[in-house]
């Protein structure tokens, strides 16, 4: 469980580059206890990597690794790393290639299309390959980001009411930024898709409490980020 290690550090020093290294390291331990791959013949993809910091981590395991985004914001460290440039909503996939192993953390909710973005796993992944893909869902505590937990009001109504009582500048709007996405769904798009399993889910932040995703509404509020772990059959 590292929840309450987040929370303390967002709490004294915001989401600086420390605050998501805790959530790579401790997501890369769970993907070894799941068995996936992590060495020098493996060949990783840190989708929407910005900057690069799960991919670091992968990089320390020995893996070999290409970066994706929409535009390069690698750390300094990173810069000569190899970098592709996409944006998931309208370019075409094929410019990715396909690896071994692909991690995707917190961007599924910010896509306009998030079925596109799973049918075309299949391709990217090798055979017997993963995808990690974690986000943080809309009914979850987080589910509005920078505008929670107003997001309970509804995607237009809560941030409407945010803009009124708060008045602070937003990141993130409904519909242009940041889409409501739910893990049930998210479960039934995955098994409408041949070729693809979920081998395991869990809420990211406490994966000790693997069982809460057996609670089909329960999980889409108890889970403050989502986290599958999606392997090409």
């Amino acid at each position: 469980m590292i929840i309450h290690q987040l929370i303390a550090h967002h709490l004294k020093h915001g989401d600086d580059t420390r605050f998501y290294e805790m959530q790579a390291i401790d997501a890369v331990e769970w993907m070894l206890q799941q068995n996936v791959p992590m060495h020098a013949e493996i060949q990783a993809l840190d989708l929407g990597c910005g900057h690069g910091v799960f991919g670091g981590e992968l990089e320390k395991k020995a893996c070999n690794l290409t970066y994706a985004d929409i535009e390069n914001n690698l750390i300094p460290e990173r810069a000569r790393s190899p970098f592709i440039q996409i944006d998931l909503d309208h370019d075409d996939y094929e410019k990715l290639g396909s690896h071994d192993l692909i991690v995707c953390s917190n961007v599924f909710e910010h896509l306009s299309d998030p079925q596109r973005f799973l049918r075309n796993m299949r391709d990217l992944l090798n055979p017997g390959a993963y995808l990690y893909l974690s986000w943080t869902n809309w009914l979850s505590p987080w589910g509005g980001h920078d505008f929670s937990p107003f997001h309970y009001l509804g995607p237009l109504r809560g941030p409407a009411l945010y803009d009124k009582l708060i008045g602070k500048p937003r990141i993130h709007h409904p519909y242009k930024t940041l889409y409501p996405t739910y893990i049930g769904k998210t479960l039934k798009w995955i098994d409408e898709l041949k070729g693809l399993n979920v081998s395991a889910c869990v809420p990211r932040y406490y994966n000790e409490f693997r069982f809460l995703m057996d609670l089909p509404l329960l999980r889409e509020f108890l889970a403050w980020n989502t986290a599958m772990l999606i392997r090409r059959i």
